[in-house]
């Protein structure tokens, strides 16, 4: 039936088999709801700067390197299906609320220079004079040319026309288990009954990966989900437009951001919690529009068209796991790879990951450089140990956690 099966349709999913049927390789993307998942929710802000954290050294390559491709990436895409993707290559603005927020910026800004991104102290007036909608009491911003932003939604839908214009399928349904072959082709079995074969598997599956039976032996990633609250609001009717850049700000202490769109469209996020609630915080949304408010007080103004929440796949150090997987003894197991646990950077990091799996499949990666050592980085192995009996141990961060 095809070549590669992609297990899970978000954007990671949708770019890797994209990235599959550039290469002349058949697909079947399995997924019961295209991008209806945490890329539903996503802002699509590709900032390698503005999303600097501090103590994760081991995440800024592969953002500065994903975020680098992604130009060539949409422009191909674009040319491919004629639907624009939502690009755009508007900066980033890092704003403060008050003195101590900007204390915080200025702490981040020596990370951000550490790692030779482009950022750039500004005053409040500076920044107002770029974006007049600013508070006049922020007390300071970071200019982050380098940040730019997609529409996830655009982009999934453009993505998804690639996938079928290829000859490739779609099978709107979820997966069962994954029955590993030693020899041939590996099977797939739908909820609905249905088994699909071929020759390697891409588990992209996000947190349902942990619902796919047969993974297990081989597969012990301690992924958990981590809620986002995040908001749509829409400017009215023949009103000019509020943002050109995006806004990133700091306010108490508290990320919040707005992702301005063409049509007008502004993206408010995001919270971050652990609750194990799927339905939208009333006290997230509050906090969010209240700080938005402070940083932009236009955004008193705007329609508000939806508040929506999702599990991202979080991982213990906040960095994804993708490559190819291994069994017990340490060999890697032919045809059967990963790519999850991206978290917040599901979209910045797609082009990165897609690349570097599809290229694992063709048997064309170099074994060493910069791919080699953002694969090491991504080793979806890395929490897992191999006790004196040959099997694949719970990571410590998972025994800890029950």
């Amino acid at each position: 039936m095809g070549d590669v099966i992609v297990v899970g349709a978000g954007v990671v999913g949708l770019t890797t088999a994209w990235e599959l049927c550039c290469r002349g390789i058949s697909v079947v993307v399995i997924d019961p709801a295209p991008a209806m998942g945490a890329s539903r929710a996503a802002a699509g802000m590709l900032a390698p700067a503005g999303e600097v954290k501090f103590q994760q050294a081991a995440l800024y390559p592969l953002m500065k390197a994903s975020a680098a491709e992604y130009s060539e990436f949409v422009g191909r895409l674009e040319a491919a299906v004629g639907i624009a993707a939502g690009y755009r290559r508007s900066e980033t603005l890092l704003v403060a609320a008050d003195r101590a927020d900007l204390a915080e910026l200025e702490a981040l800004q020596t990370v951000q220079e550490a790692q030779s991104m482009p950022v750039e102290r500004m005053s409040t007036r500076a920044a107002r004079a770029l974006e007049p909608a600013l508070s006049p009491r922020i007390s300071g911003a970071v200019r982050a040319p380098g940040d730019h932003q997609i529409d996830p939604r655009r982009l999934a839908t453009a993505l998804q026309v690639g996938v079928e214009a290829s000859g490739s399928t779609f099978v709107r349904d979820s997966v069962r288990s994954v029955s590993v072959a030693s020899r041939g082709d590996h099977s797939v079995q739908t909820a609905s009954g249905e088994a699909i074969s071929a020759p390697a598997v891409v588990l992209a599956a996000g947190l349902g990966l942990a619902d796919i039976a047969g993974c297990s032996s081989s597969l012990q990633l301690p992924l958990r989900p981590v809620y986002g609250d995040i908001l749509r609001t829409q400017l009215p009717a023949d009103a000019p437009q509020l943002l050109e850049r995006t806004v990133r700000g700091v306010v108490n202490g508290a990320p919040v951001y707005l992702v301005p769109r063409e049509d007008g469209e502004i993206v408010i996020g995001a919270t971050s919690r652990e609750d194990f609630r799927p339905a939208p915080s009333a006290g997230g949304v509050w906090r969010l529009l209240d700080d938005a408010r402070r940083l932009v007080p236009g955004v008193a103004d705007l329609e508000f068209v939806e508040a929506l929440a999702r599990a991202r796949p979080g991982t213990p150090d906040d960095l994804p796991y993708v490559g190819q997987v291994r069994a017990p003894s340490g060999e890697p197991v032919r045809g059967l790879f990963v790519s999850t646990g991206h978290f917040r950077h599901g979209v910045l990091l797609a082009p990165l990951a897609a690349r570097l799996v599809s290229s694992l499949i063709a048997g064309d990666l170099p074994a060493t450089g910069a791919d080699a050592s953002h694969l090491a980085a991504m080793d979806p192995h890395r929490h897992s140990a191999v006790d004196s009996s040959g099997a694949v141990a719970r990571s410590r961060h998972e025994r800890s956690s029950r």
